[in-house]
């Protein structure tokens, strides 16, 4: 893509050529920077810093990022040289239409890269209006490396390396102000995320024997909070789809990325001080402040993430690849409307989430199944569905088993076919496979051999199988299921019932 095109690549110069988009003001430049960001990702991109963004636009939180980075991809040179400039593309689905809109998101102030420039970044330890950190280092981000051995002008192997590195410096420039703790939030998708990197900081403070006043102030003045996010974020686009937008907006942007409109980001707390710090809160119903993210975490799990896993083997049965392919088929829509609407929900509304809440998340969650512009693989879904149906579909059974008394018709369906999914599997050849409606899928299962071993038992009837794999403690977690009476019988008829008459695995709705 040539860059003669338009306003040429996007950058603070070029703002005031393009007319295609709304491009931020030139106050918003000048603004002093509050927060430190570990990680370029897209996700970060593309909600956190969205957030911050918008209320950036709207006067209301006044302050931008400044970003570590410390992986080769989106290189340093990029944000530099579009000054920190990327374009955000939301496309959603909401009210039975596709819904579209582009943002020049101008949160971020630069870009320092921690291998190459570690002492730019202990020197952001000293600004006073920093307050806030933001991370999103991968999952395996968040774990302690007992050799992360802090030096002068080093950088720390690790991310909680870095990041005590950096609240050691902001101790000692200010002299152990407790005024000057730091509100950190991570996003890493691991439950208590807040409080395990809290545990890992002070660990890895008491390894490097750091002081005692150093310890107290990073337990006390430092607030680790535990966050859930959740935004699809695609990232790059394909080339033609890219050239298509750059066609449209007028401009070129090496750093634009494409997500959904949905967006959550529950961040947990009970301070007051830190409620007014965070006041991006106030330009979004998705940021949402609390003192219990439990709840949005239980309607993520049970709400969004089950009904996936208990979809994605029927729908590639049925020989769609993408979501938003299968919900364009009346059948499949229908049927997993019902699992959502009419067992999940039941099953997770309580004490603690109301009917009204569970469904209205229900219907978003079927507004982005159905997002055309996000093509969500059901082949990526299955992957480890072993884990996936320990952690959200059993539980998801028997909650609706102990309230109502009786099984979920479309769940156990889910499960049957979860079943067939790996009883057709191929060990084989060098790279495992299993065989569905005569399609050949690719499998990923931890636990694939354990299944294997069971189905290789050709002197027992299916429902001796099955009651042996739903009762394997190698499969499931402790308790994953519960006292659910009939649930061997009707998950093996509805699995025969599935099969049919015709060679091989077939899967009907």
């Amino acid at each position: 893509m040539q860059e003669s095109m338009g306003a040429g690549r996007l950058s603070e110069d070029s703002l005031k050529t393009i007319e295609s988009v709304v491009v931020p003001q030139k106050e918003i430049f000048e603004l002093p920077e509050k927060i430190l960001q570990f990680g370029t990702g897209v996700l970060l991109r593309g909600l956190p810093d969205y957030y911050v963004d918008e209320a950036n636009k709207q006067g209301i939180f006044n302050g931008r990022i400044v970003v570590v980075k410390s992986t080769a991809q989106n290189r340093a040179d990029d944000f530099q040289q579009q000054n920190g400039l990327y374009t955000l593309c939301l496309r959603g689905w909401q009210d039975g239409k596709a819904t579209s809109r582009d943002v020049i998101n101008s949160s971020i102030s630069r870009v320092i890269d921690s291998v190459s420039n570690w002492p730019a970044v202990l020197e952001t330890a000293g600004n006073p209006e920093m307050k806030i950190v933001f991370s999103n280092t991968t999952e395996v981000g968040i774990v302690l490396d007992e050799k992360d051995l802090l030096q002068e002008d080093a950088t720390p192997r690790s991310f909680p390396g870095k990041l005590l590195a950096f609240l050691l410096k902001r101790f000692e420039l200010f002299q152990g102000d407790p005024e000057k703790g730091m509100i950190i939030i991570p996003t890493e998708l691991i439950t208590d995320n807040g409080r395990t990197l809290r545990k890992i900081c002070l660990e890895l403070a008491r390894i490097n024997s750091l002081s005692q006043p150093f310890i107290e102030w990073l337990e006390n003045s430092n607030e680790f909070c535990d966050s859930l996010v959740d935004r699809i974020v695609s990232g790059k686009m394909e080339s033609a789809q890219e050239a298509e937008e750059f066609k449209k907006l007028g401009y070129t942007d090496k750093l634009m990325i494409m997500s959904e409109v949905y967006g959550l980001w529950a961040i947990e707390t009970a301070s007051e001080k830190t409620l007014d710090a965070l006041s991006f809160r106030k330009v979004d119903p998705g940021v949402i402040v609390t003192s219990d993210i439990e709840k949005y975490r239980h309607m993520k799990l049970f709400l969004l993430n089950a009904p996936h896993t208990f979809t994605c083997v029927i729908a590639q049965a049925l020989g769609f690849k993408f979501v938003n392919e299968a919900m364009s088929d009346k059948t499949f829509e229908s049927f997993i409307r019902q699992l959502l609407i009419e067992e999940a929900v039941p099953a997770v509304a309580g004490p603690d989430i109301t009917i009204e809440e569970a469904t209205k998340f229900a219907e978003q969650v079927l507004d982005r199944f159905k997002n055309p512009y996000i093509d969500h693989r059901w082949s990526d879904i299955s992957k480890q569905m072993t884990l996936k149906i320990g952690m959200r579909c059993l539980p998801l059974i028997s909650d609706y088993y102990v309230r109502f008394g009786k099984l979920p018709k479309q769940m156990i369906r889910g499960l049957a076919a979860y079943l067939l999914f790996l009883k057709n599997q191929n060990m084989e050849t060098t790279s495992a496979s299993t065989e569905l409606n005569g399609r050949i899928l690719p499998l990923t299962d931890a636990k694939a051999a354990i299944l294997a071993e069971h189905f290789s038992d050709k002197a027992n009837s299916t429902e001796v199988l099955i009651a042996r794999i739903l009762q394997d403690e190698r499969l499931w977690p402790e308790a994953a299921i519960k006292a659910t009476a009939g649930l061997h019988e009707l998950v093996a008829a509805t699995a025969t019932a599935m099969e049919g008459m015709g060679l091989g695995t077939q899967i009907k709705l």
